[in-house]
């Protein structure tokens, strides 16, 4: 007999196909979040799941899921769900690392640079028409990048990603992880304690994972240890970052600029953030091109299929499971 499977949204057409092939799909083929009541109804006669960062996965959604075997996340990050819960129902939960580690390091550059050189600021500026001629002292000014020193809060698989770009504009790296890595895992950067790492960085970026031990570790007090020409670019999770700090350190150049990807309340963005001209802002598009979310669908799928065959999947977050 098939196993039956909840796909939570719209996912590729060739990766339903391919579920299709073994499994009874259950697919909200709409790219909507699907309510939290109802997310619980249709999973309750599941053995499976293709998850999304959206979709909340804990004790509760697990009380009407009592077939359920695995859980497989689209993402890398996994703060979508209750694991210490998954585990406790004997639930299998995956994610889908390494496969987007190079387009979200790209786009870390890009956030990046656009801050440094007041990209979207300047580009709107333009479009209003109000470009006269080139000046040679003009309001534009940016900061340089080459030489600079780069700044990283997490020194995982995208930290080193994005450290070794840094080759390309001569910078130094710091990095702070909990633990330093093995100096051939350090990508040529530094270990550096998190107080200097918010002293000394031109640029930082924050790569950590969320979890509540986390939350707000960018707050007031991170931003009055920073130079007032630092930029912060955020592609982790919002949550880490106080927001509320932040636009205060913006409106009072505390800082001078930001870039962000992520927000502590997606899809809501605080609107005082829309009258600041040093913060750029995009809608968690880090891994966002076709063949890295394809990528990321392809292995969601495997880990699910694997874990519906009693193999154990590629990517187990919590392998404890396989031995209660």
């Amino acid at each position: 007999m098939k196993k039956k499977i909840l796909v939570t949204r719209w996912i590729f057409p060739e990766i339903i196909e391919r579920l299709a092939a073994s499994c009874v799909v259950d697919f909200h083929d709409q790219d909507t979040a699907l309510p939290p009541e109802t997310l619980a109804d249709r999973l309750a006669d599941k053995d499976g799941a293709i998850t999304f960062l959206t979709d909340r996965i804990d004790g509760t959604v697990l009380a009407h899921a009592k077939r359920l075997k695995v859980v497989s996340n689209v993402a890398v990050g996994y703060n979508n769900f209750d694991l210490d819960a998954l585990t406790r129902a004997g639930v299998m939960a995956t994610n889908t690392p390494d496969v987007l580690t190079e387009t979200t390091a790209d786009t870390v550059w890009a956030l990046l640079l656009a801050s440094a050189r007041r990209v979207v600021a300047a580009d709107k500026w333009v479009r209003a028409g109000n470009w006269k001629g080139w000046q040679f002292h003009d309001p534009w000014y940016g900061q340089d990048v080459h030489h600079a020193t780069l700044g990283i809060l997490g020194m995982g698989r995208i930290g080193r990603a994005v450290a070794r770009r840094a080759s390309g504009f001569a910078m130094r790296v710091l990095y702070h992880n909990r633990h330093r890595l093995p100096p051939e895992s350090e990508a040529g950067a530094q270990w550096v304690a998190f107080d200097e790492l918010l002293a000394q960085s031109d640029f930082l970026v924050v790569m950590i994972p969320y979890s509540p031990a986390v939350h707000h570790l960018i707050d007031v007090e991170a931003f009055a240890r920073m130079k007032p020409t630092a930029h912060l670019i955020n592609v982790a999770r919002g949550g880490i970052v106080d927001e509320a700090a932040l636009i205060e350190a913006l409106q009072h150049n505390r800082i001078a600029g930001a870039a962000l990807d992520v927000f502590e309340n997606e899809p809501h963005v605080d609107p005082r953030f829309f009258a600041l001209e040093n913060v750029v802002l995009t809608p968690h598009i880090g891994s966002s091109t076709r063949a890295t979310r394809f990528a990321m669908a392809s292995l969601a799928a495997d880990n699910l299929l694997a874990a519906l065959a009693g193999r154990r999947p590629p990517n187990l977050l919590n392998p404890e499971v396989l031995s209660s």
